[in-house]
């Protein structure tokens, strides 16, 4: 493999954890890949501007502060373009613009609502707090913040057994009434976007709009006899985004464009202008074609020899309830890297790329496992399909298996981040 150097699975995985912790949000993940991307030797490109690139130039360009395109150009001819795609967005709840509500003048709760398919019940009881950006008026224009109160702020109390002798039974939870975060006692009335605003070195005044979250306050962490699993929150996808973006910078490319795409909204749908179903892939490709001086039928003959690698977690064998899996496809943490099918083309894996990563794989030296839901339960969407209505390429989607997913921390192997670094390294070094 083309690479800096070899790093081991715990290396690698550590180095994912510690940006997890570091990326409480999906404008803190796009910041922190950007950072690593500025010191790897990568330059900005901006979308209101003509772009100039050359020959083994290394570039990125970033829609809404919450998604980021990168790319290597290869020193020969161009063949094609090798992408993977993550993204950057978890569950969560987002707080709403009424942000402060108060009961009996005693208590200050903040009005949020979901963002995401959660599972409700895991919030709870929880050390959280709030990060995300602002928009602040400064010097008769307006400027991006992006905050993060690192500190315990918030919790979602659980109702006691004893008001609730059913609670054993489920629960149905109702975001508007049993979800809302405590945010303080009577003192605590007005101040929260002073709060922000002093993270954000402003008045609160001077805030004009905020996309703010709540967000765990656990870190991530080796677990298990040998310390061969992880618990982690956001692992859905911030696992795949960071080895996505990791292997790029570790790799050189051979024949092809090599691109690592993080897109963000994949939890509410990808049919935003930052998301998979928008046309920030397609528009980049395109830019880059053309500042190559690459156009018309020469450029639709790349997108023929072109693939996409869309990785995004996928469900592990649960071991308490291994009925919930297909009997055959079912995989298991550090079991390898999970190729994901459906029939229904929720997945945009086929017969062809299902062979062209298996390839990889024993290439890479790595190994893989398939993914199929049940037949009587349907599965999720995830991001091949959606971004390959605006590029017609051929494609695999693929995940590192984990449990609880859409929990407010997630369980995942140690094994399997190594295993995707490598496959993608080799991958990008094609």
């Amino acid at each position: 493999m083309n690479q800096k150097r070899e790093k081991s699975s715990r290396e690698i995985t550590q180095e994912c954890l510690t940006f997890i912790q570091r990326s409480p949000s999906c404008f803190h993940a796009v910041a922190n890949l950007q950072a690593e991307l500025e010191k790897a030797g990568f330059e900005q490109l901006r979308e209101t501007e003509e772009w100039e690139l050359r020959r083994g130039g290394s570039y990125y360009v970033i829609r809404n502060s919450s998604s980021i395109l990168a790319f290597r150009i290869p020193e020969e001819e161009v063949k094609g373009f090798h992408m993977m795609a993550a993204h950057s967005d978890s569950p969560s709840f987002k707080v709403k613009p009424g942000a402060e509500m108060t009961v009996d003048e005693n208590y200050v709760r903040l009005n949020t609502e979901k963002y995401g398919g959660m599972i409700l019940s895991t919030w709870l009881d929880r050390s959280l707090s709030v990060a995300g950006r602002v928009m602040v008026e400064q010097d008769g224009g307006i400027v991006e913040k992006l905050v993060a109160v690192d500190r315990d702020l918030l919790v979602i109390p659980n109702v006691a057994i004893h008001m609730n002798r059913d609670m054993n039974r489920g629960v149905e939870y109702n975001p508007q009434t049993d979800l809302l975060p405590l945010f303080g006692g009577r003192e605590a009335k007005g101040s929260f976007f002073k709060l922000i605003a002093e993270e954000a070195g402003t008045e609160a005044e001077h805030i004009l709009g905020a996309d703010l979250y709540l967000y765990v306050r656990q870190p991530g962490c080796f677990l298990g006899c040998q310390e061969e699993f992880i618990l982690s929150p956001r692992l859905d996808d911030l696992q795949c985004a960071f080895v996505t973006m990791q292997a790029l910078k570790d790799s050189r490319p051979g024949q092809y464009v090599t691109v690592g795409a993080v897109f963000d909204n994949e939890e509410v749908g990808s049919q935003t202008r930052q998301g998979a179903a928008s046309t920030f892939l397609k528009d980049t490709l395109e830019n880059i074609a053309d500042a190559l001086g690459i156009g018309g039928s020469a450029y639709r003959r790349l997108l023929a020899e072109s693939f996409l690698i869309s990785a995004d977690n996928a469900h592990a064998k649960h071991p308490n309830h291994p009925e919930k899996a297909d009997p055959v496809n079912a995989p298991y943490l550090n079991g390898g890297i999970v190729i994901k099918y459906h029939g229904g083309q929720k997945y945009m894996t086929d017969a062809g790329s299902e062979a062209y990563f298996k390839m990889l794989c024993r290439e890479a030296q790595v190994p893989w496992q398939t993914y199929t839901n049940r037949s009587d339960i349907p599965g999720g969407s995830t991001l091949g399909n959606i971004a390959t209505s605006q590029i017609s390429v051929s494609g695999v989607d693929i995940g590192l298996p984990q449990l609880a997913m859409h929990s407010a921390v997630e369980t995942a192997g140690c094994a399997d981040t190594g295993y995707l670094y490598r496959a993608a390294v080799t991958y990008f070094a094609r």
